[in-house]
């Protein structure tokens, strides 16, 4: 969990007036929403964080919104944010995430890249990996991918999607008293893969979409010869609905699948959990070659006695298997919670979330800018 604390709540407990102004200046300039709604607008925070196995985090976000040439009739809002930090342990990352439309739509660039020095946690292959006592991965990892989209109709998007990921300087510290059999890809590798995509977006924002569609179908090969060390293909489906049912009230559907082929290894096959999709369970807590998850969320954007908080409430089901036809209701993996909104940039309607997903293993914590989709 990253929890980030705003210069803003600084502004209560500064001693004198002029150190008031000098954080009132910061918080307007970086945090509060005070430019006008047509106007790109950058936001600027700390965070802080700690887990067992990185210690204390420190961290900067950076959040970019803008319309193209200013035009807010015309252009939807586009979104680039970074997120960097470093650990007392030594590890450190660099995070990018882009949803960018060109003018009137002529061009869709969606895409996120992650360079990072940081331990992952492998619980094994498989629906049934229910160990309770991981293995640990440090690594220094790289991972692009990048969809280049051009209109094809209104809302309709075609083209290309390149993905790169690299696993190098690898410790596979393996748990005591039960060691887990290493994984294609323990060592390391480095994997290009290129393919096509076809996106539509009704949306008109991706950060906090009220009304609208959205739907991927994107297509990946990985081979030797384009530089890969091993030889697999990916495909995403992902589907998501959204309704305004009442003022300010929002319901949201997702259905979400990944087929891995071939001989992709550990780092790229099909991972449940994360800030995303099936919250509350750790990122790659479970994985294998297909993954196949459906959420519901309810939101009160914001409440009706409120200009700025709101909350959401959550379920999801999901599981991962070795083939399709080896998906198993039996093997399905509840997980839901509850989470608070509070508006960040009224007037691009941006919300901070702060949720709390809960499985049978217990809670996940997420503090994040946007609505998890």
């Amino acid at each position: 969990m990253r929890v980030g604390w705003c210069l803003g709540l600084l502004i209560a407990g500064t001693g004198s007036a002029g150190a008031q102004n000098i954080v009132t200046r910061l918080y307007n300039r970086f945090l509060n929403d005070t430019t006008a709604s047509n106007q790109p607008h950058l936001a600027l925070y700390p965070t802080l964080a700690y887990a067992p196995e990185t210690s204390l985090e420190l961290g900067v976000s950076a959040l970019y919104l803008y319309h193209a040439n200013n035009d807010t009739v015309n252009n939807r809002l586009s979104e680039l944010q970074a997120f960097g930090f470093f650990t007392l342990l030594g590890q450190y990352g660099l995070n990018l995430d882009n949803t960018v439309f060109g003018d009137h739509d002529r061009w869709y660039f969606l895409g996120r890249a992650r360079f990072q020095r940081f331990p992952l946690l492998y619980y094994g292959i498989g629906p049934d990996a229910h160990t309770d006592n991981p293995a640990t991965v440090d690594a220094f990892s790289i991972q692009a991918r990048q969809r280049v989209m051009r209109r094809i109709r209104p809302n309709l998007f075609g083209g290309l999607a390149v993905d790169l990921q690299h696993l190098s300087r690898v410790e596979f510290q393996q748990p005591e008293g039960t060691p887990l059999d290493l994984p294609r890809g323990s060592t390391g590798s480095t994997n290009l893969g290129l393919g096509v995509g076809l996106i539509y977006d009704s949306r008109p924002n991706v950060l906090n979409a009220r009304q609208g569609a959205f739907a991927e179908l994107t297509y990946l090969n990985y081979h030797p010869t384009r530089g890969s060390t091993y030889t697999f293909s990916n495909i995403v489906a992902d589907v998501r609905l959204y309704k305004t049912v009442r003022t300010n009230q929002v319901l949201a559907w997702q259905a979400y699948g990944v087929l891995a082929g071939g001989d992709a290894p550990f780092n790229q096959l099909a991972l449940l959990g994360g800030e995303t999709i099936m919250r509350g369970y750790y990122m790659g807590r479970y994985r294998d070659k297909v993954h196949a998850a459906t959420q519901l969320e309810y939101r009160w954007l914001p409440f009706w006695f409120s200009k700025r908080v709101g909350a959401a409430v959550f379920a999801a089901v999901g599981t991962v298997a070795p083939s399709v036809r080896e998906l198993s209701f039996s093997n399905l993996l509840p997980a839901g919670g509850a989470g608070v909104r509070y508006l960040l940039f009224k007037k691009k309607d941006v919300f901070l979330r702060f949720d709390v997903g809960f499985t049978r293993e217990g809670p996940g914590f997420y503090i994040l800018t946007g609505e998890s989709f």
